[in-house]
């Protein structure tokens, strides 16, 4: 493939979770396989692995909006970020526009929908990465924080507008609500947009309804991290580990409830508000707070289980493909997107969302080491037969871009 320019837009130049983990490495991928690829970021500091490649970076260096102590430039920013749409205006004046692509990932934590309407005004080639559901829905998740359930209000609908769904208050939902009709207005987002990424297809059959119907929309597989090593050895290992922030949508205290009833060792690898909580429901739960992905990974390959009981849809599920590379079995909801990756009784288990006994019942099957060893050794065999690697998500990515481009 001929080299190709590609602006990779993300808000965060370093990686702080999953989109912005996709969104960086695939850049300094590109990069390394001769393309013209220039990062287009918000949010410092840049990481030392884009520093030191070969990309070319136009870094606004401005605030997260959640974290800048100037709440009402925070407010105006994250609705519309002026700077962000005259830097990408000028980014793009000096492009050739008939061999470039525009890949927005996030940008509603900084960046805004200004920094896409320069790219419709100049009329670039653009497709989005459906990383969450914030094209939709004001608060990004499809998810009721108060009740702690998925919602099912069509988005800006009369029972969605009055409908307290946010995780701050009804002040910040209604903020999100004009943030989302000044991207879908001035910002053209969605309907500005032809090319879509999405990365399941629960993802898919939740956004579809909402994109425009002359939408083109590429599958294109997340890559996990973890290099080929021998299986690790469920069956040998007692902990049931869980892996993400301690917040409710999270679902750790479904686990924190089921880990009690079967009494099985339950390891929270993460931090967050629902930390007192989880001790309270397990008190011999061991909660080892924020650890780097290297310890992430160890404490995987340690354990008889992964569980991933988040109660949202939860677009992504890496961990899930990262602990099967590893060769350990997850335990997973019928709801969410890591369900895709699971064949229950297979190379893992699926329970009930929400239900921390059916949980529980789960868990217990895995007291069995035939099956824990059993379920391992195919999620293994599976994951590797056709691995998640940066390599391959970059392949998928120029072939999009090629469509895009009418190469």
């Amino acid at each position: 493939m001929s080299p190709l320019t590609v602006v990779i837009v993300n808000d965060f130049g370093y990686v702080n979770g999953g989109a912005s983990q996709v969104a960086l490495s695939s850049a300094v991928e590109l990069a390394r396989r001769e393309h013209d690829v220039r990062l287009f970021t918000a949010v410092g500091p840049v990481s030392p692995e884009v520093a030191e490649s070969r990309l070319k970076v136009t870094f606004l260096d401005q605030h997260e909006i959640i974290s800048d102590p100037k709440r009402a430039r925070a407010g105006i920013q994250g609705i519309w970020n002026r700077r962000a749409y005259k830097e990408m205006l000028s980014l793009l004046d000096s492009l050739d526009r008939r061999r470039t692509v525009i890949h927005l990932h996030i940008w509603v934590k900084s960046l805004s929908s200004s920094a896409f309407r320069a790219v419709y005004d100049r009329d670039f080639k653009c497709v989005v990465t459906v990383h969450d559901f914030f094209m939709a829905c004001p608060n990004g998740g499809f998810f009721d924080y108060p009740d702690s359930r998925i919602c099912s209000l069509r988005p800006l609908s009369v029972p969605c507008l009055v409908r307290q769904c946010d995780k701050r208050s009804y002040f910040q939902k209604i903020w999100r609500v004009i943030r989302l009709l000044m991207q879908r207005s001035r910002g053209h987002i969605p309907s500005g947009v032809r090319h879509f990424i999405t990365i399941s297809e629960l993802s898919k059959r939740i956004m579809q309804p909402y994109l425009p119907r002359q939408a083109y929309i590429h599958a294109v597989t997340n890559p996990i991290f973890v290099e080929k090593q021998p299986a690790a050895s469920p069956a040998d290992n007692a902990n049931i580990v869980f892996v993400g922030r301690l917040d409710p949508e999270k679902g750790p205290l479904v686990f924190a409830e089921a880990a009690e009833r079967a009494g099985v060792p339950a390891v929270f690898v993460g931090d967050g508000r629902c930390r007192a909580e989880v001790f309270r429901i397990c008190p011999e739960a061991e909660v080892t707070g924020w650890l780097d992905h290297r310890e992430v990974e160890s404490r995987i390959r340690e354990a008889r289980a992964l569980v991933f009981p988040s109660l949202w849809y939860e677009p992504q599920g890496l961990t899930v493909a990262e602990a099967a590379a590893i060769g350990v079995p997850a335990v997973v909801p019928d709801t969410s997107v890591a369900a895709e990756m699971i064949i229950h009784g297979d190379n893992g288990l699926v329970f009930r969302s929400g239900d921390s006994q059916d949980l529980a019942d789960k868990l217990e099957m895995l007291e069995d080491s035939r099956v824990a060893r059993r379920l391992g050794r195919s999620a293994y065999d599976k994951y590797w037969k056709n691995p998640a690697t940066i390599t391959r998500h970059v392949r998928e990515l120029e072939s999009v871009y090629k469509q895009i481009l009418g190469q």
